[in-house]
């Protein structure tokens, strides 16, 4: 089935539907990793985004019940050079067009995604429509440029969790990493250098978006955690007297949740132990009296390189964002930068001087992408023992 895609500057793609049919909106990004198409799509942070991968074959290895990062895909669309009719992996339990159908998606390929990947790179991520029933070029260019887009919407609520639930609790499927096994976990407690007494810890977790593995990860290091809605007052959550407290990540404008922000900075300043990252980087920085832009085309993939300037360590970082903390809205007397993203020096990392609270705009729970950052976790677990 015939399918365009088609910009708010009036650029149109054509390729064919190897799944689903319809008309979607969103905005039009790319994503350079090679694999891990699965988490990709079900990372809530792509909500409301088309997502383009640059590497030409996608759907290789199927689809499986564990890679998953949450319940379903939240990517509005998927675009790739070529799909995958054969899956050979002995984890796969599906097809990509099977699970983009079954989630009522549109996939497309048969596309040049190099020319949309450099055409994005020069003009920008742009508001965008892929339609298989409107194939008129100017009604789609048309369509495109009314859509409200990102900037200074709130649309993290709309995939944060709607109530409260402890984790681990009806979830321990994901806590087992039942797709690695058991060598699979003495590799991660190896690498967590992790005690079999370890000590616990009651982490409340803000839930702007949040990836599976997250939690998983806290879980393994012994955490007890207990996932709350974005919009959950400050009071309520300190009432819980948690050990710590993690901001996740989510999509969005992180400028349009002003009420969010104002939680929590009263959380920070009562002591309690906090991490962030991604879209909680983002709302740390405006908490502790910074701002907020719009990159031109985001950071969208598993090869950035990010250096600590701590220790002047470079780690190779999964990254997924479009926006970006302004440096020179800080008050360096009161937050330190600690990492910079060596393509563009950005904003990727920062903690307060006077309080137990830092950030980082990458991913270092690592779906996908490589291990380098995951020691953050275990920074994270020694604040709080020193608490």
């Amino acid at each position: 089935m015939k399918a365009l895609i088609a910009l708010e500057d009036g650029t149109c793609f054509e390729g064919r539907a190897f799944a689903g049919n319809g008309e979607i909106f969103g905005e039009l990004v790319f994503n350079t990793s090679m694999t891990g198409y699965q988490e990709i799509l079900t990372d809530p942070s792509y909500h409301q985004q088309i997502v383009t991968l640059t590497y030409p074959l996608i759907g290789n290895y199927g689809i499986n019940d564990e890679d998953l990062e949450s319940t379903s895909p939240h990517a509005a669309a998927l675009v790739v050079g070529e799909c995958s009719r054969i899956p050979s992996n002995w984890r796969s339990t599906k097809s990509l067009p099977q699970y983009l159908e079954q989630n009522g998606m549109i996939g497309i390929d048969g596309v040049d995604t190099r020319a949309i990947t450099l055409h994005i790179r020069s003009r920008g991520a742009m508001k965008c429509v892929v339609s298989t029933k409107d194939l008129d070029r100017k009604s789609l260019v048309a369509k495109a440029n009314a859509w409200p887009g990102f900037i200074g919407r709130d649309i993290a609520s709309e995939v944060s969790t709607k109530a409260r639930y402890q984790w681990p609790g009806p979830h321990k499927a994901y806590l087992g990493f039942s797709s690695i096994g058991e060598q699979g976990l003495k590799a991660y407690d190896h690498y967590f250098h992790r005690a079999p007494d370890a000590p616990r810890f009651k982490v409340a977790v803000l839930d702007c978006g949040i990836k599976v593995n997250q939690l998983r990860l806290m879980a393994r290091l012994g955490c007890e955690l207990e996932v709350f809605p974005m919009g959950t007052k400050a009071e309520d959550i300190l009432a819980t007297k948690p050990d710590g407290f993690f901001i996740s990540n989510g999509p969005g404008d992180p400028a349009g949740v002003a009420p969010v922000v104002s939680n929590i900075r009263k959380i920070i300043e009562s002591g309690v132990p906090t991490f962030g990252i991604c879209f909680g980087h983002q709302l740390l920085g405006w908490a502790f009296g910074g701002k907020t832009y719009k990159l031109k085309f985001g950071h969208r993939g598993a090869n950035q390189p990010v250096m600590d300037l701590t220790t002047s360590k470079v780690e190779i970082t999964s990254q997924n964002h479009g926006f970006a903390v302004d440096l020179k809205s800080l008050d360096e007397k009161l937050v330190e930068t600690t990492h910079i993203n060596l393509n563009d020096k950005t904003s990727e990392g920062m903690r307060h001087r006077k309080l137990p609270a830092f950030s980082v705009q990458y991913h270092p729970e690592a779906c996908p992408g490589p291990h380098d950052s995951t020691y953050l976790f275990e920074r994270f677990m020694k604040l709080m023992e020193t608490k």
